[in-house]
């Protein structure tokens, strides 16, 4: 089975012009967790003055619990933390699962988390501590994995390094991330050929971008390594409003159907994921760029 942590709540819908309501986004995540996604990250505890479109996520994951067992009683529900405020927010529901968010160059940490990379481990150490003191999983995203926009291409030695830095400090999954759609299969086979020899790629997870339209050859490199999660997107909503032209995640549909068609099981039923994709596009206010929310599931499969 491969998992698929799905973004959309966050990710995707964090870079919308449009600011859909917590009630709008409450009706999105129990659609997406009927549909059989088990992994579902559901907002970002942020300020509202920096990412507007997070607002109310409190109030969110409050109704998600209380409602749960009507529709959600096996998704594993996770929230964004970006510091010790955020993850004191988190402590006050039951989610069992926070995200920290960190980069692999200084100027984009500096532009998304408004410290040095050096500044934001300490932070995850806070955070973390906090974390296992309460019993919470926590998940590490490290973005521009393999190219960043203010600094270009970035060594493989210093992400790999970055990795092993989250893995010892106890963060229970890392998500690499392509921020900017860079990425090509030959640097995702380089990168974890070199980094399975140092850490388990079970505690890896993979975050594409489809911006130059490789994400799901990226896919396929990291399934031939070994990798089992992927990170997407309903519908490919989103990107980060931190990088320039990184629109374009790895749509959820288009990843389902691939994996599916190779006969790997996702446990995600395609047809009921898409009849949601007519309301988004008129709640966002625009087309959404997944390839299969526009053409369909062909009879041929199912």
């Amino acid at each position: 089975m491969i998992e698929i942590v799905e973004v959309g709540p966050r990710d995707g819908l964090q870079n919308e012009k449009r600011t859909l309501t917590p009630e709008q986004r409450f009706e999105f995540i129990k659609h997406l967790s009927a549909s059989g996604l088990k992994r579902i990250e559901v907002g970002a505890f942020v300020s509202p003055k920096w990412v507007p479109q997070m607002e109310g996520s409190l109030q969110l994951v409050t109704e998600i619990y209380r409602r749960r067992d009507e529709f959600a009683k096996t998704v594993q529900f996770s929230a964004l933390v970006p510091n010790v405020k955020g993850m004191l927010d988190a402590l006050t529901t039951p989610l069992k699962e926070v995200a920290i968010f960190g980069a692999c160059t200084e100027s984009f940490s500096k532009k998304n988390i408004n410290c040095t990379i050096a500044e934001s481990f300490e932070r995850f150490e806070q955070v973390i501590a906090m974390a296992r003191k309460h019993k919470r999983k926590v998940r590490a995203y490290l973005s521009v994995a393999f190219g960043c926009p203010y600094e270009g291409a970035v060594p493989e030695k210093r992400v790999i390094d970055l990795i092993l830095k989250l893995a010892k400090l106890g963060v229970h999954e890392i998500s690499i991330g392509d921020t900017i759609g860079v990425a090509t299969p030959k640097q995702v086979r380089s990168l974890l050929k070199k980094l399975k020899s140092r850490l388990p790629l079970t505690k890896v997870a993979m975050h594409f971008h489809d911006t130059r339209g490789t994400a799901l050859a990226n896919v396929l490199a990291s399934l031939e390594a070994g990798v089992e999660v992927f990170d997407s997107s309903f519908g490919g909503l989103g990107g980060c409003p931190y990088a320039k032209g990184a629109s374009g995640n790895l749509a959820t549909d288009d990843l389902v159907y691939m994996l599916e068609g190779m006969g790997l099981k996702t446990g995600v039923d395609l047809n009921k994921l898409l009849s949601y994709s007519a309301r988004m596009q008129e709640e966002i206010g625009h087309k959404l760029p997944s390839r299969t929310a526009e053409a369909g599931v062909p009879r041929l499969v199912t």
